[in-house]
């Protein structure tokens, strides 16, 4: 897998990064970046290989997301989305779906979501809500049996790739058992309403809009097949839910140097030692922030849901998100006044590399979870607040 993947990744970063600037200045979703990623495969870089993907382990998928953000960090977040929702799914393997009591039909129904997104459909994630962000356990979009199958009614925000994505996977709470939290994968179409309501600061081109659900959805759109997984899994593999924004933000840093080194090379800066310290700072900043990623990745492969494991996915999101800001505020003082303008790469990733503190779980939560962790207390449970 990780040979043609992390080459075609390779190979798609510059087109994506030449259509950066027109998707981030008019706010427009790259099309044409998810055209390419069809047509080299990568929406099966998650799926097994006995359902027609790449079979990449996660380590494999931090490689390549890394290389898409170098291009454009708003495309690879999107993407992130897709390979979030492949990835937990291709996990579960038969030892950890008997233990959480996933019936065979519900197996069957996951192949058969894995095996189409391996032929080229894409997933996003509506799990965000205005008022209780990704908390999962605050959810107000509600669920509940029907002799069909499943009605869903709510809303989200911060949907990444709304309007775009073939389907979407849903977060919902029980409107018989509030306490109990599921997902479903609804398919775009009757029932799906996207409201344009994306306009920010960062990561422009990711149509992150507003989605209002009120769908109903047969019986097998049910992930895993059992109510109440939700929680279950977001503690089972907070790598997806944490780390996997990481590689990202590690892309999207070392994009900025990369734009700050043309920059100053072109502007004959290059010969001032201030400048070339800020770029030599950035660099291994940015350097430490990837061997932490690929740390937590390699983890991740080989125990997913240690203890342990899980502390490197939680510093990885901290580490990541800190960095990039703090990489592309200083390459953008070396690199001066002029590549503040609008439609210079370095003004484009400086709000783009803001956002990676934000995204959940945003570096304050990440903080408060290793600081509990390292006074010997619980910090999924421990804390003013619930993680999800």
């Amino acid at each position: 897998m990780t040979v043609h993947a992390l080459e075609a990744a390779r190979r798609l970063a510059p087109r994506f990064a030449a259509r950066a600037a027109e998707h981030d200045r008019d706010g427009s979703f790259p099309v044409d970046d998810f055209a390419d990623l069809r047509e080299a495969g990568l929406f099966g870089l998650m799926v097994p290989r006995a359902l027609g993907g790449l079979g990449a382990t996660f380590a494999e998928y931090t490689a390549v997301a890394t290389e898409l953000a170098r291009g454009n960090g708003a495309t690879a977040l999107v993407f992130n989305m897709h390979a979030s929702v492949t990835g937990a799914l291709g996990a579960v393997t038969e030892e950890l779906a008997e233990a959480l009591g996933v019936p065979d039909e519900a197996l069957a129904a996951r192949d058969r979501l894995l095996s189409a997104a391996a032929q080229g459909s894409w997933y996003s994630v509506a799990m965000s809500e205005r008022g209780s962000g990704a908390r999962l356990s605050q959810l107000t979009t509600a669920y509940e049996a029907t002799d069909e199958g499943w009605h869903l009614k709510g809303s989200k925000t911060f949907c990444s790739g709304a309007g775009h994505a073939d389907g979407y996977l849903v977060a919902a709470r029980s409107a018989v058992d509030q306490s109990v939290v599921s997902q479903f994968l609804v398919a775009a179409g009757d029932g799906v309403t996207v409201e344009p309501t994306w306009d920010s600061l960062g990561m422009r081109a990711t149509s992150s809009h507003d989605l209002h659900l009120d769908v109903s959805v047969p019986a097998d759109r049910l992930l895993g097949g059992v109510e109440g997984l939700a929680l279950v899994v977001a503690q089972l593999m907070p790598h997806w839910l944490v780390a996997s924004y990481a590689a990202v933000y590690v892309g999207v840093a070392r994009a900025a140097i990369d734009a700050a080194a043309e920059h100053l090379n072109a502007r004959n800066l290059a010969g001032l030692p201030a400048v070339r310290a800020r770029l030599g700072r950035a660099d291994a900043a940015t350097a430490a922030a990837q061997l932490v990623v690929a740390e937590a990745a390699r983890r991740v492969d080989e125990a997913p849901g240690d203890e342990e494991t899980n502390r490197w996915v939680w510093r990885a999101k901290l580490l990541a998100g800190t960095t990039a800001a703090e990489v592309a505020a200083s390459v953008l003082e070396a690199a001066g006044t002029s590549a503040t303008r609008r439609g210079h790469p370095l003004e484009r990733l400086y709000r783009d590399a803001r956002c990676g503190s934000l995204h959940p779980a945003t570096s304050d939560v990440c903080a408060d979870w290793l600081g509990i962790a390292a006074l010997g207390g619980d910090p999924d449970r421990d804390g003013s607040a619930p993680r999800w």
